[in-house]
């Protein structure tokens, strides 16, 4: 029997812990080294030996990267803040709307803030003892999804009333996300002010390596592409859709084919109206905001094409959160009567 000077402890409540990539708490080049530094010296991120890759990593990279990613920041900064920041921040409080007060969503960042284990214990402690975990990447990668999973396991590793947990699948073929992207993305091109020659499906690349070594993100990108293609043929009939990789970095050879690479070539053979998606973003970020919205708009400008559109993530919008509704509701299924 406790004792009445026991602290009153919160239990029985369920959670949802809504967790997406990350981002750097401003957009200096000291918050984009502290963010890198994180971010690159995860071994699920960069698969070099550490005795090779910190070298690197700290003689070089994180002494020249840092001011050229602040700049790419800067041009997409919100009033909110970083716009994956505020964009998860929405997803998390559309998502509690949709589930009501029966369950308490929350948000983090793999990297940066708010971190994983930061978020995890605030729950335990509000009384979440059973925390559905979803990682917001459709497509699974040991660089992503399974990076998470570390994360939380060093996270429980620390606390000694740990709550139960489940975690999110990937959902890169499921019908709910289809459905969303078929949905959203239609309505996104219907509203354009001119008919696309073709729409690009870019996705976040990956070294080839990864792809040898047995990762399924490859596979998975091209069973969203195929599948979300399939649907929008009836939707979009006669538009032509394509995949391609984007975010390069370092000489390792990546994912093909690039997503730049595409651009140049389809202006060059006359392709001049195109409009990109990134199905596997769930929120915009500076991956689309600024690489695709402003590089590859040069890219593409420069090579002869006239009209590029890129198209919103689902991001807070009514798809996406219908979507993120049904599968949590799912994975919740025997802990909160659904």
């Amino acid at each position: 029997m406790l004792s009445a000077s026991h602290p009153e402890v919160a239990t029985g409540k369920v959670g949802v812990l809504l967790v997406n990539l990350g981002t750097p708490d401003a957009p200096t080049p000291a918050a984009v080294r502290r963010y890198l530094a994180e971010f690159l010296s995860d071994p699920r991120v960069v698969e070099i030996p550490a005795i090779a890759w910190k070298p690197i990593l700290h003689g070089i990279i994180l002494r020249t990267r840092p001011a050229k990613s602040a700049h790419a920041y800067a041009q997409v900064w919100t009033s909110e803040g970083s716009p994956l920041a505020a964009i998860t921040a929405a997803q998390a409080r559309g998502l509690q709307g949709l589930l009501g007060e029966g369950v308490l969503v929350d948000w983090g960042m793999r990297y940066g803030n708010p971190s994983i284990p930061s978020r995890l214990q605030a729950m335990k402690d509000a009384g979440c003892e059973r925390i559905l975990v979803a990682p917001l990447y459709p497509q699974y990668s040991g660089a992503t999804t399974a990076s998470v999973m570390d994360s939380l396991g060093a996270a429980l590793g620390r606390m000694r009333w740990q709550p139960a947990l489940r975690t999110l699948p990937p959902y890169h073929d499921d019908a709910a996300y289809i459905g969303a992207l078929e949905d959203d993305l239609a309505a996104q091109v219907e509203a354009l002010d001119f008919p696309p020659d073709l729409l690009l499906l870019s996705y976040h690349g990956m070294p080839q390596r990864t792809l040898e070594l047995g990762d399924p993100y490859h596979c998975h990108c091209r069973k969203t592409s195929r599948l979300l293609s399939e649907r929008l043929a009836a939707r979009l009939p006669g538009l032509r859709i394509e995949t391609s990789f984007q975010s390069r970095f370092g000489r390792a050879k990546w994912l093909e084919p690039a997503t730049e690479a595409t651009l140049e070539a389809e202006a060059k053979a006359g392709t001049r109206r195109i409009a990109i998606a990134a199905p596997g973003f769930s929120a915009d970020c500076v991956e689309t905001l600024e690489e695709l919205a402003i590089r590859a708009r040069e890219v593409f400008e420069a090579a002869g094409g006239e009209r590029l559109a890129v198209l919103a993530c689902l991001n807070d919008r009514a798809p996406g959160l219908a979507m993120l509704e049904t599968l949590v509701r799912r994975e919740l299924s025997g802990w909160w009567p659904t």
